[in-house]
């Protein structure tokens, strides 16, 4: 069996791989942090840097999902999480991978027109 490379997954993200992920302002990462200490707990390094983990990334991913696109207070987002805690939300995944699928999609779909569009003006010069 030929041997496959597995993704490798980041063990810390720094604030702003997290800010860049969400598409918000460190800041608000840092706030968030603050807001909701029961399910982000970022690790620090030498310098004091916070260091988040895959699953604090996945929490700052249904925060963002509740309080940004719901629209919930946060009270609201961190009483949902909590009545959730068994797990994640799984809304925020299923919504975050067919986002996946339609920017591939997508891509697929204008190679295909490039393509076309490449053809059609081949077979006017004939």
């Amino acid at each position: 069996m030929p041997y496959k490379d597995k993704p490798v997954e980041k063990l810390y993200y720094t604030i702003g791989e997290v800010s860049e992920e969400l598409d918000v302002n460190v800041s608000l990462v840092r706030f968030w942090a603050g807001k909701f200490p029961d399910f982000i707990k970022p690790a620090r390094n030498k310098k004091g840097n916070r260091l988040f983990t895959a699953k604090d990334m996945s929490n700052f991913k249904v925060i963002y999902y509740l309080v940004k696109e719901r629209g919930m207070t946060l009270e609201g987002a961190a009483r949902r999480m909590k009545d959730n805690i068994t797990g994640d939300d799984r809304r925020v995944e299923v919504i975050s991978r067919l986002s996946a699928i339609k920017e591939k999609l997508v891509a697929i779909s204008k190679e295909l027109d490039k393509k076309h569009l490449n053809e059609d003006e081949e077979g006017e010069g004939i």
